[in-house]
């Protein structure tokens, strides 16, 4: 499944590069952004990468040296954006990029459970390889506590059968564990009420969303990355984020808000959202969400 950049043209053409600037993206996953980035700009910008899959990191660092660009690819999470950049001699960048959405690649090849069409180990982390420490969905389903594990799919997923949900998975694991994706699609189906179960949107959408973004923290680092990006920025620097759910929004939202009363200017009044023609060749990016800032 080919991963289809969002908002691609406006993004870049939002980040006012130029020759000589430094340029973070810290979603790297398979470089749709950055290529565009080393197309436009050749090996004059310098691109810093970062994502936790080693896979993607190869496949990006592939597409951005064919489109003529140089790429400095780092496996890491960008919550740790300052000082990985402080160890490879980078104490300030011109722009950051984050695109918060789970890409094509993740979902249809990863092989670890993301989407709720395949039937795959429960992982659902984007940490790759992984390790015995890694947390992964499987280890959340079988161990969690019930009120947590409803407090979770509640919080994440805005999900309103959270409790009937947990209640369902505790109920299910107590006679087995629970290893795959379609194991836990067949228990959620079970939980929910026949008109949700039967409705357009598929059940399980809600709690795999929540379970991913608590596996992965992403909330926590979208908070940290943005913090440490804004930190590392040179003046006339900016960021750009793409989001695609409320809750990645609320954070931007607030945090550019924040900024451009203290020294930021936000340069989008009101986000970017993908023109119709976009929404009709790739429809999965129909909620995402542009945002600008720049530091004064």
């Amino acid at each position: 499944m080919e991963h289809v950049p969002v908002l691609l043209h406006e993004s870049i053409d939002g980040l006012g590069l130029k020759a000589g600037d430094v340029v973070i993206d810290g979603t790297l996953g398979a470089g749709g952004h950055s290529s565009e980035i080393a197309r436009r700009f050749g090996s004059s910008v310098q691109i810093v990468g970062f994502d936790l899959d080693e896979n993607a990191l190869g496949l990006a660092q592939a597409a951005i040296t064919a489109a003529g660009g140089n790429l400095t690819p780092i496996h890491a999470n960008f919550r740790t954006l300052d000082s990985a950049c402080q160890e490879k001699g980078i104490a300030t960048v011109n722009a950051v990029l984050f695109d918060f959405g789970i890409s094509s690649m993740e979902i249809g090849e990863s092989g670890r459970g993301f989407s709720f069409k395949y039937d795959e180990p429960l992982l659902m982390t984007l940490q790759n390889p992984i390790t015995d420490t890694t947390l992964t969905a499987r280890d959340v389903v079988n161990s969690t506590r019930e009120d947590e594990l409803a407090d979770i799919i509640f919080n994440y997923g805005e999900e309103r059968f959270s409790r009937r949900i947990a209640s369902a998975i505790v109920t299910a694991r107590r006679k087995a564990k629970i290893e795959t994706t379609f194991q836990l699609v067949e228990i959620i189906k079970s939980a929910v009420p026949a008109f949700y179960r039967n409705g357009r949107i598929n059940p399980a959408t809600k709690t795999f969303q929540a379970l991913r973004i608590y596996v992965n923290d992403e909330l926590g680092a979208i908070t940290e990355g943005l913090e440490k990006a804004w930190n590392i920025l040179a003046p006339e620097g900016r960021i750009a984020t793409i989001t695609f759910h409320s809750l990645e929004d609320r954070i931007v939202k607030n945090f550019f808000k924040d900024k451009a009363q203290n020294g930021g200017k936000s340069i989008t009044k009101k986000p970017t959202v993908p023109t119709r023609a976009e929404v009709i060749a790739n429809p999965r990016c129909r909620s995402a969400k542009l945002r600008i800032i720049e530091k004064i």
